[in-house]
């Protein structure tokens, strides 16, 4: 990416301490031990300035500078993501909302919250609990991933089965263009038909399009009841059984519907300290199991009486129904352990892909099978939320080498490609995988989403690198 950076890049850098000062705009050697780098383990570079802003005019302000020098800018939220996209690398600028974290507005009546881009998730989550009402996307990433980020990847998480992804939960965007241009408008209406649709063009664009600054998001009604249960199940059909019948039946829908495959179940039950074993007896397949809505009591008594009916016709083996709201806590645990294996498996090839759901056991089957032959000893952990077709999967092979990374990320995404799969779930694109985004898209779509990019951002200056190639 140095090739972005031109002469004038010490200019660009007196500019920015010149319009904006030392308060907004810091120099390297007084960035210290900050990191600059996302969870992708892809290196950070040396970016010549840290940007700090406070407002959405002093991002106008920087971007329009940046642009005019032609300086290469690195857009980062919370720092969790896992394809590259906020990571800093040589020559660019790094350009943080985390100053911008006030919840702007919450609107009762019009069930909404304003808030900047800079704000964490579980603070939403919270806050919209406090004004009675529930903003359900969720991440194991909640406590330290902003809302920026999120809107940035078009999060889905755990929820999605119900709610659908970020993109489904956002009324209005503000956001400010590579030339300082400050566009789109925080708008509270569901329906809003007036030609083209910036806000979803900028959702999901991982900052190559423009900097999200402010956002509208939708609240829906708190549920009142929260039922919890997790079912063991022998096989594949029994799953999608289990997800057609639920879907249909319980009065609350299918809030979390998320499956792990034994080889997770075992990984996590045998390394992750404090873990209580919910079902006793050996599986094919573990379901977490959640459904809610605003009739608590009907709803767990409807609960109990489905999974019963479930197990006499023998489409689930065995289940335990969460009586409390720790034991519900406790269930989960299992399911967002992958937050430790970074520590447990530190070489591990992390995969999010996608599928029909009718294609997920043997993509499942196809991919584990072809660890196992091509490297004997290794690990292959599958598990993800089922219901909207999204597997994870995490690949630890004895003396990993890069060479030996690369050929595990061909023979998934050759299996990927092979069943008409997407190469990313709900993580991004990013540098990480913008050389197999051509499995997922045509030619004719590449090359649309470059004169997007060249249109918005002529001079690419925003995030340069991440998902086309610069």
């Amino acid at each position: 990416m140095n090739d972005l950076v031109s002469a004038s890049g010490n200019d660009a850098v007196k500019a920015l301490l010149a319009a904006l000062g030392p308060d907004v705009v810091t120099l390297p050697d007084a960035l210290g031990e900050r990191r600059l780098s996302d969870w992708s383990r892809v290196p950070a570079g040396h970016p010549v300035a840290l940007l700090r802003p406070r407002t959405t005019e002093q991002v106008s302000q920087a971007l329009a500078i940046c642009n005019a020098h032609r300086q290469p800018v690195a857009v980062q939220g919370g720092l969790t993501g896992l394809a590259g996209s906020a990571t800093a690398y040589d020559g660019e600028v790094a350009l943080s909302l985390e100053r911008m974290r006030a919840i702007v507005e919450v609107d009762p009546v019009s069930a909404t919250m304003t808030v900047e881009a800079g704000v964490v998730l579980q603070q939403v989550q919270e806050a919209a609990l406090e004004a009675g009402y529930y903003f359900p996307l969720d991440l194991g990433a909640r406590g330290s991933c902003t809302i920026g980020g999120v809107v940035g990847t078009n999060a889905g998480g755990n929820r999605v089965i119900k709610y659908g992804m970020m993109r489904e939960q956002v009324l209005g965007i503000e956001a400010v263009l590579a030339d300082g241009g400050i566009v789109g408008g925080l708008h509270k209406m569901l329906k809003n038909n007036t030609g083209y649709d910036l806000k979803n063009l900028l959702i999901g664009a991982e900052g190559t399009l423009g900097v999200v600054t402010r956002v509208v998001l939708r609240l829906r009604p708190r549920p009142t009841g929260v039922s919890t249960a997790w079912c063991g199940l022998g096989d594949f059909a029994a799953v999608t059984t289990l997800l057609r019948r639920a879907q249909a039946g319980l009065i609350g829908g299918v809030s979390a519907f998320e499956v792990m495959w034994p080889s997770y179940y075992d990984f996590v039950l045998g390394n992750v300290a404090d873990l209580r074993r919910p079902l006793e007896g050996r599986h094919a397949y573990n379901v977490l199991l959640e459904t809610d809505g605003p009739e608590a009591e009907a709803q767990a008594e409807q609960f109990q009486g489905f999974l019963a009916t479930l197990l006499e016709e023998g489409v689930i083996e065995d289940a335990a129904i969460a009586m409390s709201e720790r034991d519900a806590a406790e269930f989960w645990r299992i399911r967002d352990a992958p937050g430790e294996f970074m520590s447990l498996m530190p070489d591990m090839v992390a995969f999010d892909i996608s599928f029909a759901v009718r294609d997920l056991a043997e993509a499942a089957g196809r991919l584990t099978e072809l660890m196992a032959s091509r490297y004997p000893g290794s690990l292959a952990l599958v598990y993800g939320h089922l219901g909207d077709g999204n597997i994870h999967l995490l690949v630890d092979a004895p003396d990993i080498t890069d060479a030996i990374r690369q050929d595990i990320e061909a023979l998934v995404y050759g299996v990927v490609s092979d069943l008409g799969g997407s190469v990313s779930a709900e993580h991004g694109i990013g540098v990480k995988k913008r050389k197999v985004l051509g499995l997922t898209r045509t030619p004719d779509e590449l090359a649309a989403m470059t004169a997007i990019k060249r249109a918005l951002d002529p001079n690419g200056v925003l995030n340069p690198g991440r998902i086309l190639q610069a």
